[in-house]
């Protein structure tokens, strides 16, 4: 077959067993590999879903400027996706945006936004967002996306992987475990998949120190998983079980995955694997357990597979610990 544009080669990726990294006999762990869309993340869906429909129903046209606040993965979707359709596209990013993303966005053509004052929790979200509305005020025939709130975000994964797992699938799965942060992914695939598995339990991985479920406020390095407020799209109801990692946890997670599966993942990939581990001594048997490794590893060169980076980590670590144990005494 013979596409007609890189984005037409969206979709249809693999679901492997990771029986070397989760040796069990009663105990089975599938993943979706998201990362080998053509845009190397599980944000090419959106970006496609939402650009098509928006030019289908005529919210978007060939004059409309997309802007978006992203960490990395939806902005190079977007980019991309905008590149193929000949729209211009402005990514709203912050400081912690790693070097190898933001030079991908510039390659791809993105106009790129960066804000450098943190907001009330310390992290950068709410600033992006009151850049973009500046933008949109200032920038005719302007479109947000907003992930965050975007019904056409969680549809995308609804109609795309969700009907994927559920054809490739040979017989059901009992647990969904999905890393979160627009929450886009997690819902549209319990959607979906729930209307052939109704017993389904879905379990969100997030970051320890970020707000979607109430959990605490604290600093956070790994872009991709949490946030820093609560998404619209957020249905607390359907989500069974929230699992925290934190970011030393999503790092061991993904050099495990690589050792073992010989797969090169991004964070939110080893969030999960590290999700899964905690809760492998809880689970009945026999068990089956379905996850989304969402990016590529490349793009965490100068982070998760840095070793000076996780050394600094595990030193920031290591002084907030004692600082608390002071503080406690």
């Amino acid at each position: 077959m013979i596409y007609e544009s890189i984005i037409d080669c969206v979709g249809r990726t693999p679901l492997v067993s990771l029986q070397r990294l989760f040796p069990y006999r009663d105990l089975e762990v599938i993943a979706k590999l998201e990362f080998l869309n053509p845009g190397g993340s599980v944000k090419d869906r959106p970006a496609r879903f939402i650009v098509e429909q928006g030019l289908h129903d005529g919210t978007i046209n060939g004059g409309t400027h997309l802007i978006e606040s992203t960490s990395g993965n939806l902005g190079i979707a977007l980019a991309m996706v905008a590149r193929v359709y000949g729209l211009t596209f402005t990514a709203v990013v912050d400081p912690k945006i790693s070097p190898t993303n933001l030079t991908l966005l510039e390659r791809y053509g993105a106009r790129i936004e960066m804000v450098r004052t943190p907001d009330d929790q310390g992290g950068y979200l709410k600033t992006r967002i009151q850049r973009v509305k500046q933008l949109l005020e200032r920038t005719p025939n302007s479109l947000w996306i907003n992930q965050y709130a975007n019904q056409l975000n969680w549809r995308s994964h609804y109609a795309g992987s969700g009907e994927e797992i559920i054809a490739d699938l040979d017989r059901p799965i009992d647990c969904l475990v999905t890393a979160v942060s627009t929450t886009g992914t997690i819902l549209g695939l319990a959607r979906r998949l729930r209307q052939n598995f109704p017993r389904l339990h879905v379990i969100a991985v997030d970051a320890a120190g970020s707000v979607i479920f109430g959990g605490p406020t604290g600093p956070r390095e790994l872009p991709g998983i949490g946030a820093s407020r609560v998404p619209e799209l957020l249905s607390r109801a359907e989500i069974d079980d929230v699992v925290y990692v934190d970011d030393f946890e999503s790092v061991c997670g993904c050099r495990e995955l690589l050792a073992t599966e010989g797969i090169f993942a991004g964070g939110s990939s080893g969030s999960v694997i590290a999700a899964i581990q905690k809760l492998v001594p809880t689970l009945p048997r026999p068990y089956r357990i379905l996850t989304v490794f969402p990016d590529r590893g490349e793009r965490y060169l100068d982070t998760v597979y840095n070793d000076q980076w996780v050394a600094d980590l595990l030193r920031s670590r290591e002084y907030a610990e004692s600082s608390l144990n002071a503080a406690v005494v």
